[in-house]
């Protein structure tokens, strides 16, 4: 389980607790920089995708399921792109195959800059990851997001050191794997959340449309922390798409 850029370890507790439960062996680690894990240089998708391959063998993992949110969805594309034998299944939360780039063509260069500003701007003002937090967090979650799942998510991101956080923003804005889609061979479950702002439900119903055996299916009321703010019906849809035959072919869900 790869976590997004504000997260770490813990934002996946309820779903390790699950998958364990369920006999599972579920882990979520910690991306460079975040937690115990020691930062990368340079700190390239390229990286962190090579930190995952590394983490997997040494978990003497032949091949594993790889659930990605947001960020950490980027990163699991990127593995699965450059490693696909070691991918047997593949979870999409609140993602896309890019970032900061138009599909008309455009340069986006000058969107991405001012979105990596007004993400910094709080923490060039002398905030800390706390204050960046309690305000973030809750303008990404929807109306019907868990309350203890929000708190949770304040916790994790007031967690993530502040140079960390710059790093992974300047990384973020240099994803684009959008011609990849295609070739991804493994069964694929994308999850949008209906009020998500961050990665639009639309975004993620093209990314599935483009995935040969993917599907899509849509949390109501949750915004783009959708582990956190409904774990229980995230939950379902995971252990659901795990169980599946490998063979059965892809198919919608709503």
């Amino acid at each position: 389980m790869l976590h997004g850029i504000g997260g770490g370890h813990v934002a996946f507790a309820p779903q390790v607790e699950t998958l364990a439960a369920a006999g599972y062996r579920a882990v979520a680690w910690d991306m460079p920089g975040y937690g115990h894990s020691a930062p990368i240089e340079p700190y390239t998708f390229k990286g962190l995708a090579q930190s995952c391959i590394d983490l997997i063998d040494a978990l003497r993992c032949e091949h594993v399921v790889l659930l990605g949110h947001s960020m950490g969805g980027m990163v699991a594309q990127e593995v699965v792109a450059r490693r696909p034998e070691r991918v047997s299944r593949l979870v999409l939360c609140g993602t896309s195959a890019a970032f900061g780039k138009r599909t008309d063509g455009r340069n986006a260069d000058a969107w991405a800059k001012q979105f990596v500003a007004q993400r910094t701007a709080p923490l060039d003002a002398g905030q800390s990851m706390a204050e960046v937090a309690q305000k973030l967090v809750p303008q990404m979650v929807g109306p019907g997001s868990l309350p203890e799942g929000v708190r949770l998510a304040e916790h994790c991101m007031a967690g993530v050191p502040a140079a960390t956080y710059r790093r992974a923003l300047d990384c973020l804005v240099t994803f684009d794997r959008q011609a990849a889609l295609g070739g991804i061979g493994v069964p694929t479950l994308l999850v949008g959340g209906e009020f998500d702002r961050v990665a639009a439900p639309a975004v993620m119903k093209q990314m599935a449309a483009a995935i040969p055996r993917a599907r899509y299916a849509e949390l109501p009321g949750i915004g783009h922390l959708m582990n956190l703010e409904a774990p229980d019906e995230f939950d379902a849809l995971l252990l659901d798409f795990l169980s599946e035959p490998a063979s059965d072919r892809s198919r919608d869900t709503h």
